[in-house]
Order: C-alpha cells, then structure tokens, then sequence
C-alpha cells in the first residue's frame, strides 16, 4: 500500500486557492467598474460643455469702427520672440549626499567624490567659491558654469545634473553645490603617470572627441576659454568629456566686451598675451593645438614662466611674427615695445623639426592650429574634416582604449600648472620685452638632410 506523498495538496490548500482566485476576480471586477463610471462621466460632461457653447450667442465681427473710437486700438500687439527654456525649481539639500573623499581644488570651486544616499549612484560634487562682498550674492563665473551647463547636452560635455545647496546658506563655504556626473580620470593626470605615450590611433580619437565637443560649443555660442588636459577628463570606456565651465560664456556676433585675463598661461593663444581686446573662438583652437601637442610629449607644450617667457617661448615654436606671417600684429598694445629678432631663421615654424613622428597631414594640422594669426586656424568644424583623421591608423575605437587606475579614487590630484585667471583680473603689461636675442645660435646649428640617429 503506497503512502500519500507529503508534497502533494491538502484540501486546506485547495481552499486557499480557491479564495485568492475569488478576490482577485472581484477586484478585477471593481476596477472595471470604476473604469466604467469615469468614461461615463466624462461622457455627460463633454455634452453639457457643448450644449452650453451652443445656447451662446455667436459673435458678429465688427465692420466699421465706432465713431470716436481710439485710433491706438489699430496697432496690432507686438510679437515676442520665446526660446525654449527648462524649469527652474528649488534646490535640494547637499545632505542628500555622502561625500567619499576630496579630488581635487581649483581657481573656481573645490570637487569632491559623493555617493546619491537614495540611489547608491556615485557623482561629483563641485563646491563654488562665494565671496561675501559679491554684491551679487553668488559669482557671475558661478551663474555661467550653471547656465551653460544646464543647456549642453552632448556626450563629450560633462553632465550636470542638479544644483543642491548647504542647510547654512550664511557660510560661503558650504552654500551651493554642482551635482556632476563622475568622471573617472583626468588627461593631465594619465599623462604624467603612463609609462608609454598614446598611441597615434588613440591621439585621434582623443582629439576627435574634443573637438566635436569644442564644435558644439562654438556653434551654440559658448567660449570655453580655459581649455588644458586637467579640464578634460576620461572615463574607463575611452569617452572624453570637457569640464570645468568656470571661465566659460555665451558670445555674439559681434562680440561683446570680453575680458582680457582669460585661459591658463600655458594655454593662452598669442593675441591674448599681446594684449587683444576682442577676440573669437580661435582662442580655444589655440589651447587643442597646444593639448595636441602634449598628448605626443606628454609635456606641456609651452611651460613659460610669466607672460613674457611665454611669448618668448611661443616665437621660438612659432617663429617671430611679420607683416606677412601676421598683419596687424603691431597695432595691439603689448607688441609695440616688443624688440623682436631679425635674422631670417627666426621668421619660420619649427613644429615638423619638433614633431619628427607625426605624418605631414598630422603636422599641417598641428601648425595650423598654433598659427600666430587667429585668423588662420581652422575652425572646430573644420578640424573635425581634416585628413590627419582619415589616415592610417584610424582613429581607435573608445570601447578598445585602454584603462588606468583611477586617482580620483582616494588620492588627491595635485597640479604642477599655473590656475587659471582669476575673473576680472587685468592682463599684465609686457613693456619693453626684448626678445632678441631667443634664437640665437640657431643659424649655427648642423642640420642634416634625412634620419637622425641617437645613441643611447
């Protein structure tokens, strides 16, 4: 005789089951039923609102005007022009945040690594400067970054995605924060720990992404104006994005009054250190070709020490301008006292001669950007065409990039660079700069005509 399996189902069970089924069947039934008195009065308010318009009286179009009749009522009303816009609302506590530990400190704000306390999600957490004798209560720097990156969205543009502020607003130091996505690592930071530089496949790919991301920028209006391999950061799936909008603002055509101080030292385009008044986006393609240059050397391009070391060491990449080379150099205001040399090897570029690895295409592009004219670099859009990029090796694709330890981890970054101006700083005079003397024995140096072979 063969037991009853002790799995098999009770009457109990088959009772239980039996119940669920009823309730969920009469729930089920409940819903349609409200369902169904909702559609209905819907129904029966639709026809009272079209009997109502029905009863109304219509009404007639005026032909003539009254007599006495105001004659400003014939002004028809002025049309505004509306731009799209999201929605402003309030600002959350920073208290929904857990900082981890600190990254970094620049000129605009202190970063630091968070994690959302709600979702897990980790995220940036960018604290802007506020002076108390701001009259504005919160820096105009401060207001553009929030501006400006609330309306990029671009995928090798950093993301912000909220502003939370302090619970005591009465403390500069712990009143406004920016909610950045995480970015991994900095340019600035793989460059000084990689053992072996980037790959030319993999320069391109650099480059390609920071460029569309200046192009996108430039064409919405917006001037970076600090760009350098700290301010671009790179996540562990090969995407560079552009960070750090503290300098940055939206321009016109023409363009309004800017101010002089702007871009790191090492950076800054010539006309800037010449004293420019108006200046464009070529200002930002001056600083890619300087980064170009460093994702090669792995070294700053140009390290001057002051502003008159840097000229100095922009002629001697460069060459002197000239009339021909640069017209109307000598009407800025810090090119007139310069006491330039005149000997005829100084008037030419020696990028091909320092850049012996890159290809012609490569150095054509490298040269154009770092033209002393800015009206001779190419544009963002331009670049992005050029045929450095459709030469072998391709560009590498991101998901192939390489990875690096992360030292935004739990070690703090440290910066052997000069910070970026500080706004409203006024550009330092060069006066008498004699620069005559930057390339002497040039003339004298052997130069051979095919390969140069160093023993090691």
């Amino acid at each position: 005789m063969s037991s009853k399996s002790r799995w098999a189902d009770t009457e109990e069970d088959a009772r239980i089951d039996a119940k669920l089924k009823e309730e969920k069947r009469r729930k089920k039934a409940e819903k349609a039923r409200k369902i169904e008195q909702e559609k209905k009065a819907q129904e029966v308010a639709q026809q009272k609102a079209l009997q109502f318009d029905d009863d109304r009286p219509s009404k007639r179009r005026r032909i003539t005007p009254e007599p006495g009749a105001n004659q400003q009522d014939k002004t028809p009303p002025a049309k505004l022009l509306r731009f799209p816009a999201g929605a402003w609302g309030k600002c959350r506590s920073v208290e929904n945040y857990e900082k981890l530990n600190d990254i970094e400190e620049g000129t605009y704000g202190w970063v630091a690594r968070a994690t959302n306390k709600a979702t897990g999600k980790v995220v940036a957490l960018k604290r802007l400067k506020l002076e108390p004798q701001d009259r504005n209560g919160l820096p105009v720097t401060g207001l553009r970054e929030i501006q400006i990156l609330k309306d990029c969205q671009h995928r090798n543009i950093v993301t912000m995605e909220e502003v939370v502020v302090g619970d005591d607003v009465s403390r500069p130091d712990n009143s406004l924060f920016l909610v950045l996505e995480f970015v991994e690592h900095d340019l600035k930071s793989i460059l000084d720990d990689m053992p072996e530089p980037f790959l030319s496949s993999e320069v391109k790919r650099l480059l390609l992404q920071l460029t569309s991301g200046i192009a996108y920028l430039h064409d919405n209006w917006i001037l970076h104006r600090d760009l350098k391999t700290s301010n671009l950061l790179l996540n562990n799936r090969g995407q560079l994005k552009i960070a750090d909008f503290g300098m940055a603002r939206y321009v016109g055509d023409p363009p309004p009054k800017l101010t002089q101080l702007v871009v790191t030292l090492w950076y800054r385009a010539p006309e800037l250190l010449l004293g420019a008044k108006t200046y464009d986006a070529a200002v930002d393609m001056w600083s890619v070709g300087c980064i170009f240059g460093e994702l090669i050397t792995r070294e700053p391009l140009l390290q001057g020490k002051n502003e008159v070391d840097q000229v100095s060491r922009t002629f001697e990449l460069c060459g002197v301008p000239t009339e021909e080379t640069w017209p109307g150099f000598r009407r800025l205001p810090n090119a007139r006292s310069l006491r330039l040399p005149k000997t005829q090897a100084a008037t030419g570029s020696v990028i091909r001669a320092r850049f012996p690895g890159l290809t012609t295409a490569g150095a054509n592009l490298l040269g154009c950007l770092l033209s002393l004219d800015p009206e001779r670099r190419p544009s963002a859009s331009e670049m992005l065409q050029h045929e450095y990029f459709r030469q072998d090796p391709k560009p590498k694709p991101e998901s192939m990039f390489p990875t690096f330890p992360s030292k935004a981890n739990q070690e703090r970054r440290r910066r052997a660079e000069p910070h970026a101006p500080v706004r409203g700083g006024q550009a330092a005079p060069l006066g008498d700069a004699d620069l005559s003397g930057i390339f002497q024995g040039r003339d004298k140096e052997e130069r051979g005509a095919g390969f140069q072979l160093r023993m090691v």
